[in-house]
């Protein structure tokens, strides 16, 4: 190849036309090579990116969007970055995002429902398609979301939308047995937001698996999905006749283990507690914090892959339970 073709001194910048039209290739097909590999063969691509450095191109994602329509983005909306439980949906997400070729753009919707729809539609204009993690969305909501563009769903399952989220009934068939096996006859759970569907399907589950075993079962409303409702609700557990507790998630879970401790409980020989999502950080208390494991990693990667694929699926991933020294 010419060198002299080179971007210098006084000369417009190459653009992909220049590349399409040197490689012998159509400038769509230049995209594609440029920007997700592996769908162009090799031989292709070779000649692609030698007329590349033939020219000097420097690929510019803004041409990318005015050439196909497309961003190379996905939006990912979380109820609460702080909370631990996201770390494994964003390194799932991420994962998947960036082995199909596509930048993901995090926001937040702190756990607020209005919030969380001004964020969605923001983020509609300028990305490709869009992830809902722990939705507070109603389901009519997210439908009108999802007729705008592109969208999946991790933790929550709607009709007609596509996505992934962790079956609970499995880890909860495993704790309910090591409860029975642990000689009690009786189990408190300790719920999470009223609006959460994981929250419900928990319940749901915990319900009809205890009854199923003739355990006595009871409901104490904890709000929000904080180890400060986790503290707040000790009373309350304390005054069940309960001493088997399972909490929302595993921060409830350790705050009502600090209260325990702050008033002399001895847990679990006074007042057994479980939690759910082995978060980072169920393994630092003491005891440590048994739990039912929830695969986020693998959740928001299959809600992901079948968003960028375009392959129409809705994934439910065993739960497991994680037994250590609370229980």
């Amino acid at each position: 190849m010419n060198r002299s073709k080179r971007a210098g001194a006084g000369r417009p910048a190459p653009t992909i036309y220049d590349v399409a039209t040197l490689a012998g290739v159509s400038p769509s097909t230049v995209s594609r090579a440029l920007n997700q590999p592996g769908r162009i063969t090799e031989q292709t691509t070779a000649r692609i990116k030698a007329a590349s450095d033939e020219l000097g191109f420097r690929f510019n994602p803004a041409a990318r969007t005015l050439l196909t329509g497309k961003t190379g983005t996905i939006g990912l909306v979380l109820a609460d970055i702080t909370n631990p439980v996201v770390f494994g949906v964003i390194r799932g997400a991420e994962r998947a995002a960036s082995a199909a070729g596509y930048t993901l753009i995090i926001a937040e919707s702190q756990q607020s429902g209005a919030k969380e729809a001004d964020t969605a539609r923001s983020l509609l204009r300028s990305v490709d398609g869009l992830v809902l993690a722990m939705s507070w969305l109603d389901d009519d909501d997210i439908r009108e979301l999802g007729a705008e563009k592109p969208l999946v769903l991790v933790n929550r399952e709607v009709s007609g939308i596509d996505g992934a989220y962790p079956d609970v009934e499995p880890g909860i068939t495993q704790l309910l047995d090591h409860l029975v096996r642990r000689g009690h006859k009786m189990v408190t759970y300790l719920s999470g937001p009223e609006r959460s569907w994981m929250n419900a399907r928990r319940w749901e589950s915990i319900f009809a698996g205890a009854r199923a075993r003739g355990l006595a079962v009871f409901e104490i409303p904890g709000g929000e999905p904080t180890v400060e409702a986790g503290r707040g609700s000790f009373d309350r557990v304390m005054a069940s006749p309960a001493r088997a507790v399972i909490a929302y998630n595993d921060l409830m879970a350790i705050g009502l283990l600090q209260a325990a401790q702050d008033a002399g409980v001895e847990v679990p020989r006074e007042l057994a507690i479980t939690g759910f999502d082995d978060i980072f950080g169920s393994t630092f208390t003491s005891p440590p914090l048994t739990t039912v494991a929830s695969p986020l990693e693998e959740v928001a990667a299959r809600a992901v892959e079948s968003l960028v694929g375009h392959v129409s699926s809705r994934a439910a991933l065993q739960t497991v339970l994680i037994v250590r020294g609370t229980s």
